[in-house]
This record gives C-alpha cells, sequence and structure tokens, in this order.
C-alpha cells in the first residue's frame, strides 16, 4: 500500500478534489488523508461525502483536539510520518506564501513545516491570473522547488472568474501523471 497526503487549499480549483480522489482510488494499492484548510471547505461538497474506507479527512479542527496532553499524537507528525507522497492540489497564493516562507498556521502548513525531504512533495498551484503574475509569486516558488518540491506547471485559459490567462491548476491527468511517476 502506498499512503497519498492531499493537501487541499482555498482555491476554486477545490472543486476537482472529488475527481482526483476518485481517479486515485482507481488503484487499490493507495490510501489517502484528505488535509483541508478551512478556506478551501468553500468550494468542496460535504466533506463526509468523500471519505470511505481508503480516504480519512483531516481538519484543522483535529489538530486541535486529538491533543490534549503529553504523550497524545500530534496529528501532523504522525500524517507526515505515514506518507509517503504529498500532493497539494490546489495549491492557492495564500498557502503557497505561508509555505515558502515558513509559516505553520494550520494543519496543512504545520505537516508541510515538519515535512521529511526524502519524501516527494507535488504541488499544482492555482490561482489568478493577476495572482499568478505578481513579482512575488516566481520568488515563492522558486524557494519551494528549491526545497525539492516538484511544481506542475499552471494552465492557461478562461478562469472561473472570466480572467483568461495563467494560473489554472493542472489538469488532473497531469497531477495524477506526476503522483505515478513518484510512486
Amino acid at each position: 500500500m502506498k499512503n497519498v497526503l492531499l493537501g487541499c487549499t482555498g482555491s476554486v480549483a477545490a472543486i476537482k478534489i472529488p475527481e482526483i480522489l476518485n481517479r486515485l482510488l482507481e488503484n487499490p494499492d493507495i490510501r489517502i488523508k484528505l488535509v483541508v484548510t478551512e478556506h478551501s471547505k468553500h468550494f468542496l461538497p460535504e466533506l463526509a461525502t468523500l471519505a470511505n474506507e481508503r480516504v480519512d479527512i483531516h481538519t484543522d479542527q483535529d489538530e486541535w483536539t486529538l491533543w490534549k496532553t503529553r504523550g497524545d499524537p500530534v496529528l501532523h507528525i504522525d500524517l507526515r510520518k505515514w506518507t509517503d507522497i504529498a500532493i497539494i492540489a490546489p495549491l492557492d497564493a495564500n498557502t503557497l506564501a505561508k509555505v515558502a516562507n515558513g509559516f505553520a498556521d494550520n494543519l496543512l502548513t504545520c505537516v508541510l513545516r515538519a515535512w521529511d525531504f526524502s519524501k516527494p512533495v507535488i504541488v499544482a498551484p492555482a490561482m489568478n491570473t493577476c495572482m499568478w503574475e505578481h513579482p512575488v509569486t516566481q520568488p515563492q516558488l522558486e524557494i519551494i522547488n528549491s526545497w525539492g518540491f516538484t511544481v506542475l506547471p499552471t494552465q492557461i485559459k478562461t478562469l472561473i472568474c472570466g480572467d483568461t490567462g495563467a494560473g489554472a491548476m493542472a489538469s488532473v491527468d497531469d497531477i495524477l501523471t506526476a503522483i505515478n511517476t513518484h510512486l
């Protein structure tokens, strides 16, 4: 069995999570832990509909309710230890900035801050074209790339907001190809 951590952040591209999960589950040797940020929930269906015997879902709240006293599990550490590969799809501009600057203020960013760099991390950025073209975006991507993260290219298309340009998340096929390549 391979253990896949799928992180989902607050981009409208999060609407692709059910498709990514379904496609990953076509491989019977994959187990998934889906870590969702608070803002990603806005774009997702009811979380319970995404869970099954091979998909566990974790939220920021889980990080704080599981630990009560010394010796209790620390979720972000347990997730890091469990995971063979992490994919963050979508990686929104806010989370990119947090990760590139070492912030660890939610479950997903804590996992990435505690990451074991012998394991692969794939990110699929997704943001508005102007956010993608903002002068801070490329340096932040270069930072995480220098750590060994695989940064998937964005697509050029008309975004849900109506703007046309770069910044759309990589296709589900490209995301799955990247995961399968690393597994």
